[in-house]
């Protein structure tokens, strides 16, 4: 019988599986098992969904298949099921698993509380008409982004945010960059588009549009004219009014 325990049950699984995959298997000789093995549990899913769904024939006949994948798993993954049962058998295997786990929710918190003090800074500057730019580069960018701006290497807080591009401050009119979780440079001057803009668009929208031309990168732009937040990327410029919907498009750049 499926229910909502059933499924959070199968959610816990699911993480515990993927740590332990990213952590241990990618990129080995057990990596092929474990596919096998994530396919074969998602045949098994549905041989119990489909049944709910009073699909029993249906059920049952994948039930069926996913017992002779099961079989013809153990036979042809031999050398791998005994390195995969070796390793879980291990305790400092088994501590390292645990530890990636903590460490990965850890990171996520971490993020979550990233998201949280820029929404806290964009918002106090939107209220405030004071001027910003964010940039959240891709992982390919490194190099575009090396090339610009003074080095900060620090953590993420509303009050750095604010110190940087309040107006009495040297790097105030550049941009800071966003890396690997930090404040990894500030000051950073964006080159421009060239492409025709609304007028409502000033300097900071065109190195906005300019930065998302020339990399993968999303900018982030708080108007010093109207307050308006918009976010800038491949090559368009798009103005978020709702805080949800800032909160959704910071989570989507930062938690990967």
């Amino acid at each position: 019988m499926l229910n909502w325990l059933n499924i959070i049950q199968f959610f816990i699984i699911v993480t515990v599986v993927y740590v332990f995959y990213i952590s241990f298997i990618k990129n080995t000789s057990s990596e092929k098992l474990v596919r096998g093995l994530f396919g074969l549990g998602i045949i098994w899913a549905f041989s119990l969904i489909l049944p709910w769904l009073h699909l029993d024939l249906l059920g049952r006949f994948l039930h069926w298949i996913a017992l002779f994948l099961s079989v013809a798993l153990i036979v042809i993954f031999q050398p791998e099921l005994r390195k995969f049962l070796a390793l879980m058998g291990n305790i400092h295997g088994l501590k390292n698993v645990i530890f990636a786990f903590k460490q990965t929710a850890k990171k996520t918190t971490d993020k979550q509380k990233s998201i949280e003090e820029i929404i806290k800074a964009v918002t106090y500057m939107s209220e405030k008409h004071t001027g910003a730019l964010i940039v959240f580069p891709d992982d390919t960018d490194d190099g575009v982004i090396e090339r610009y701006g003074t080095k900060i290497d620090a953590i993420i807080s509303s009050e750095l945010l604010l110190t940087i591009f309040f107006n009495k401050t040297p790097l105030h009119d550049g941009a800071v960059i966003i890396m690997n979780n930090k404040i990894a440079y500030a000051g950073a001057i964006l080159p421009l588009s060239q492409n025709q803009l609304q007028w409502k668009y000033g300097t900071r929208h065109r190195a906005a549009l300019g930065m998302s031309e020339m990399s993968k990168a999303t900018v982030l732009v708080v108007s010093e004219e109207t307050g308006d937040i918009s976010f800038a990327e491949k090559g368009t410029i798009k103005k978020y009014d709702d805080l949800k919907k800032i909160r959704n498009k910071l989570e989507k750049l930062l938690i990967k």
